[in-house]
């Protein structure tokens, strides 16, 4: 918004010189600023998330401090420093790649959460119980959200191929985890991996051609 010194009236429209007596217009307070910064959100959340690292590190050196002066045979500080460095990594890694895909993102924050209940497991005497029952239900419970997303998104479903191609190779892990022996519950391995093979193909044969076009795309296949 501006004002005219000849004429007296203000102008809303957006020009610099007066529609009556064409003098140029001076703008009335502060100019709107028509190319705000984009990234000042992110700016303040990187702030945050470096505080959070301060006061994490802090609080899981006194937490190691405590749990060496009162010592029980357990070292639980450990498992509370997995979880803030969890946090920390997870709040990292969406701020600084915010352009990358939400299912890159899930992927990321299933890896985690399977290697941070493995370390709690190890720490709390190696039972065996993340490996054997959490790793498979994560990659269960991913193969249930690329489902729903495929019906919700009937538009673009094919676009998830290659998401389920990855869940296949990340199936496999358990798989060959319970050949070297490190499994004692394999039955969930084998579900996880069925589960992904199956939705995989049942995705393939129901969507025909446009699903083996999509394949053919994604793979640079004439």
């Amino acid at each position: 918004m501006s004002k005219c010194k000849q004429c007296g009236v203000i102008v809303r429209d957006d020009t610099e010189v007066c529609p009556l007596c064409k003098c140029v217009l001076d703008v009335d307070g502060e100019a709107e600023n028509k190319y705000p910064d984009i990234w000042a959100k992110n700016h303040v959340l990187k702030l945050i998330i470096r505080i959070y690292l301060f006061v994490a590190i802090v609080t899981e050196s006194l937490l190691v401090y405590l749990n060496y002066i009162y010592f029980n045979g357990l070292y639980w500080s450990v498992i509370v420093g997995v979880v803030l460095a969890y946090i920390y990594l997870t709040l990292a890694y969406t701020v600084s790649y915010s352009r990358s895909g939400y299912r890159m993102k899930i992927i990321v924050g299933v890896a985690g959460a399977v290697l941070l209940l493995n370390v709690i497991d190890h720490v709390l005497g190696n039972n065996g119980w993340s490996i054997n029952y959490v790793f498979p239900a994560a990659l269960l419970a991913v193969d249930v959200t690329v489902l729903f997303l495929i019906i919700f998104n009937r538009r673009n479903w094919q676009s998830y191929l290659s998401f389920q191609i990855v869940m296949i190779l990340f199936s496999l892990i358990p798989v060959v985890l319970n050949l070297l022996g490190y499994m004692t519950v394999p039955v969930f391995a084998y579900l996880a991996l069925a589960v992904a093979v199956f939705l995989f193909l049942g995705t393939v044969i129901i969507g025909g051609k446009r699903a083996t076009t999509e394949l053919k795309r994604r793979f640079h296949m004439k």
